[in-house]
């Protein structure tokens, strides 16, 4: 049996302004067709009534929402998460966490066994591990416990854990032996991330000779640009060809700073994500991760010492933080979470933008921006309250 959804009387996130509105028809979780389409041929029908239509949102760098973290190790925690980012137009996300060497890494096997499975909300579509091949002096939010030293039996448990779900890896390329495993991720098709790194400009060269393709929150838990010493970040501005994450919210990086590296380097380079925490979607207050308080306070996470650990603000709020301090155009916000996401994971024939074929990955935006429906596999799974 056909699953048919119709969504009627939408406006195409790209379109110019003077056009009209648009249908799209989509069949068993994927796009069939988009322009004029009779009633009559679907039985689930969603009436947008001219609101505007987007991909689904892709974020490759969360570690929790609504409550719950990957950490937990619970199939209903990551129904949890799933559930949350729907709320904030995410329909697709990888699990953010860390590797505890010799210890019990139980919520790493949980979370690749749920990938592309059903959670209610957005997909869980591989994982992101921040180290543990990272430099402890640039460690940030991440426990002392979570970090090794270069290692292949490591390496290779981890690889066992996740069962082919790893997508990206953050790894310091200036750490003796992590060129090796950078070209060993490479081999097996992940993504290594610069970042948690304390390298030099050459040792940041040299990580991307190995094959380092990407960045993790360009600017935060990496040493800064000085003019007598380059480091990182001037190699990563050079480099034409790996893309980097963004955290727009205004605190992660200076609104000024932020439209800087936007006009500089260029919106297709730039992957916005939330770096999202347990406090996602919730009120200010005392929260937990990996057993330690921090604070949620006006969207911004912090350890007691005022160490940044992430946010809690929904993706679609990164994306209008983007707009404001940018001066970007809605379109080219979307990109950043979309179409660039999609390509950096190698998944842009099937997501990632609205096309014959694709996907049904949708988020609605109601007339002031917020997230009035997020559909997922042709299936609504957030609709917003009508008072």
């Amino acid at each position: 049996m056909t699953d048919r959804l119709l969504i009627s009387n939408c406006k195409l996130f790209n379109s110019p302004g003077d056009s009209g509105p648009v249908s799209i028809l989509t069949e068993n979780g994927t796009i069939t067709k988009i322009g004029k389409i009779e009633k009559r041929d679907a039985k689930n029908i969603l009436d947008t009534e001219g609101r505007i239509i987007s991909p689904g949102f892709i974020d490759v760098h969360i570690q929790g929402a609504g409550g719950a973290d990957v950490l937990d190790g619970t199939k209903k925690s990551l129904k949890t998460i799933s559930a949350a980012c729907a709320r904030f137009g995410t329909t697709g996300f990888l699990a953010t966490t860390v590797f505890k060497p010799d210890k019990d890494n139980h919520h790493l096997k949980v979370a690749a066994e749920n990938v592309e499975c059903e959670l209610g909300g957005a997909h869980l579509l591989g994982i992101h591990l921040e180290g543990p091949f990272i430099s402890m002096e640039r460690r940030g939010m991440i426990l002392q416990e979570c970090i090794s030293e270069p290692s292949l039996k490591f390496f290779n448990e981890i690889q066992k854990l996740v069962k082919g779900t790893l997508k990206i890896m953050t790894i310091a390329p200036e750490l003796a032996g992590n060129l090796d495993i950078i070209r060993q991720l490479v081999s097996a098709r992940i993504i290594a991330s610069f970042g948690h790194s304390n390298a030099t400009y050459e040792e940041t060269l040299k990580g991307f000779d190995a094959g380092i393709s990407h960045v993790t929150h360009l600017f935060n838990a990496m040493p800064s640009l000085h003019h007598r010493a380059p480091g990182p970040l001037l190699a990563i501005f050079k480099m034409g060809g790996p893309s980097f994450q963004i955290i727009p919210d205004g605190v992660h990086l200076h609104p000024r700073v932020l439209k800087f590296v936007f006009e500089i380097i260029g919106m297709k380079r730039c992957v916005t994500i939330t770096d999202g925490m347990r406090a996602m979607g919730l009120p200010d207050g005392i929260y937990i991760y990996n057993g330690k308080e921090y604070e949620s306070k006006n969207g911004t996470a912090r350890y007691s010492d005022g160490t940044l650990i992430g946010t809690a603000l929904g993706l679609i709020q990164m994306v209008l933080r983007l707009m404001e301090f940018s001066d970007c155009s809605l379109e080219t916000a979307i990109k950043t979470v979309t179409e660039n996401p999609a390509r950096l994971l190698g998944i842009e024939d099937k997501k990632g933008s609205i096309a014959v074929g694709k996907d049904a990955d949708f988020v609605v935006l109601d007339h002031d921006y917020s997230v009035w429906s997020t559909i997922v596999n042709g299936k609504i799974v957030f609709q917003k309250l009508l008072l």
